[in-house]
């Protein structure tokens, strides 16, 4: 007989206002498992979490935890202002049997003293301080709200160390797809205020959530409903999203490796030679650049080259030098050595993670048209606001909703629409994906894929760094940065001086001997035939040929009250809507697999 769930929360429903946010969800945890709940911004992740805390009353609905186990719960914002410093804020957090020693050993990991002054804490302080709180006791089970926000990468590897280390039970609020992935066990899925279950890592979640969009548009199809298209494209968008990007997948890798062969040709003696040949496409150049602050260094002697078209991502520690170095490369820092120059005719757009060009008392339309209009200008064309809302996932409805009521992750998604609506070629992206769920994730990747500038991107997310980035400058420690083609884990296999198998964890074959047999020549790779060649093109061709029947498709589907009008025309509209994405998907594939043979 199995022994009985930690905790165990049954068809809990809860309505904040006159919204039901949460309607008959559940949650069960067993010892020792590792449970990942997911959902889009405002599904209501945090408060179920909450109500699982205790620190959360429901409307209707049980919540049963196990007596004498012991649980902690990290909230996404942190209250240490009733604490004297850090220390005493950890220490309020144990219980009668626990250890101060582990105290200690967490802060120090953490890089804290304890005599930090709460006030005086930066965001990434207060988590990792709220981190030690809750994992000194060494509960039963760990209740965790996004624990990786505000925090640099080696704290995000740290605590992934940390937590696989741990017995407890775990659920964990992250949209962090590397941290879910290396720590996942189960996934819960909140969609419409209902959970659902996959006993299977993050690996395999996506997968199986377009699985059950997919089948349930279908549903939605037989029963003849009609479907409420901003709804729709909001949910079911994710699958077509996903699908596309598989093609744009293969782009990166192109561009990425465009990125390798021009690093291993320029070499520092070619910079100057290369500006007149390369003139229009050099974005950044930069050559031995060095600052310091006293004796602390910053930057030491460093030279790259950003190109137009490039994606290049900023990576280190929190205080190695990331907003100084951006402050150099766009001329808003003097170099103490060296020198920068810009290309000619540079327009910059700059997302910072402050969030603070958002006005919070102006209406959500309104800071998108400036409030003169409902038009947004976006490059040299003209957009309805709603419908340019509607692509960045918000409802028509939320037009007047002043910019202070949104969620963190609303509010970043509404700093990017602002950012890619004004003219640049060259976007600046400091923490991008803060606060940002995993559909407007696969947003912020598809839209950069589309830009046709430059982008230059500080983040401390692997995952995206690996979707995104055609190269990487790493901090080294002391001032010393070292940019690597790729995205992160290219990044981790260079510096190790490994494929990136091996950063997977398969074992390197052991170096045979000098005096071993000679080695076999290798099976030349097949090259693409002329046959497949002219089948490249005309697939070229098709997929642009059916994303416009697609579209016209969409648009007459769209028309109000279509169904109740001419059911007819809807169920022919729908059954070739479906035919067509098929054939798209279909071609895509095929296209993607002369694409990787023309490429080998």
């Amino acid at each position: 007989m199995a022994p009985p769930p930690l905790l165990l929360l049954t068809d809990i429903s809860i309505t904040l206002g006159t919204v039901p946010l949460l309607s008959g969800a559940s949650l069960s945890v067993g010892a020792g498992e590792r449970i990942c709940l997911v959902g889009r911004n405002g599904s209501g992740k945090s408060t179920l979490l909450k109500i699982a805390s205790g620190e959360v009353p429901f409307d209707s609905g049980t919540r049963f935890f196990q007596p004498g186990a012991t649980m902690r719960y990290l909230p996404q914002e942190p209250d240490l202002s009733a604490f004297a410093n850090v220390m005493d804020y950890v220490l309020a957090g144990l219980g009668p049997n626990d250890d101060e020693y582990r105290v200690r050993y967490l802060l120090g990991e953490l890089g804290l003293s304890g005599d930090e002054k709460p006030a005086n804490l930066s965001g990434g302080e207060a988590r990792r301080a709220a981190l030690a709180r809750t994992l000194a006791p060494s509960p039963d089970l760990l209740l965790l709200d996004e624990p990786t926000n505000h925090l640099d990468l080696p704290a995000i590897e740290w605590l992934e160390s940390e937590l696989k280390s741990l017995s407890s039970g775990l659920v964990l609020i992250s949209h962090d797809r590397r941290f879910l992935e290396n720590l996942s066990r189960s996934m819960v899925w909140l969609d419409r205020g209902q959970t659902k279950r996959l006993d299977k890592s993050f690996a395999h979640f996506e997968a199986w959530r377009d699985e059950v969009l997919e089948q349930e548009e279908q549903e939605f199809h037989k029963l003849g409903r009609k479907i409420a298209r901003e709804e729709d494209w909001l949910r079911y968008g994710v699958t077509a999203r996903r699908k596309r990007n598989v093609k744009r997948l293969a782009g990166l890798h192109s561009l990425r490796a465009e990125r390798r062969n021009y690093t291993h040709k320029l070499g520092t003696a070619k910079l100057a030679s290369l500006d007149a040949a390369t003139s229009g496409k050099i974005v950044v150049d930069a050559d031995g650049i060095s600052k310091s602050f006293g004796e602390r260094k910053v930057v030491d002697n460093l030279t790259f080259r950003v190109l137009r078209g490039d994606r290049l991502g900023i990576v280190g520690p929190n205080g190695a030098g990331k907003s100084t170095l951006l402050k150099l490369i766009l001329g808003q820092l003097e170099p103490d050595a060296g020198a920068v120059k810009l290309g000619a005719s540079l327009e910059v757009v700059t997302l910072d993670q402050q969030r603070a060009a958002l006005n919070p008392n102006t209406s959500l339309a309104d800071t998108l048209t400036g409030g003169k209009s409902d038009q947004v200008h976006v490059g040299n064309q003209s957009r309805h606001v709603i419908g340019y809302m509607k692509e960045f996932l918000f409802k028509p409805e939320q037009a007047r909703t002043p910019v202070g009521t949104l969620s963190g992750g609303e509010r970043g998604r509404l700093l990017l629409a602002v950012a890619l609506a004004k003219p640049s070629n060259l976007l600046v992206l400091d923490e991008p994906t803060n606060d940002l769920d995993l559909e407007t994730l696969d947003l912020l990747q598809e839209m950069l894929a589309d830009y046709t500038g430059t982008v230059i991107v500080v983040s401390h997310d692997r995952d995206f760094l690996d979707r995104v980035a055609t190269s990487v400058l790493a901090s080294e420690g002391n001032g010393k940065w070292v940019e690597y083609a790729g995205g992160y884990s290219d990044m981790l296999a260079q510096r190790a001086g490994a494929p990136a198998a091996e950063q997977k964890g398969e074992k390197k074959a052991a170096p045979k001997p000098q005096a071993a047999a000679p080695k076999q020549a290798e099976p030349a790779a097949r090259k693409i035939s002329f046959k497949e060649q002219h089948e490249l093109k005309t697939l070229t061709v098709e997929i642009d040929k059916l994303h416009v029947e697609i579209q016209k498709l969409d648009t007459i589907l769209a028309t109000q009250g279509l169904y109740e009008k001419d059911p007819k025309k809807f169920a022919a509209a729908t059954e070739a809507l479906g035919g067509l994405h098929a054939k798209l998907e279909q071609a895509e594939e095929r296209w993607l697999e002369l694409e990787m043979l023309k490429e080998g």
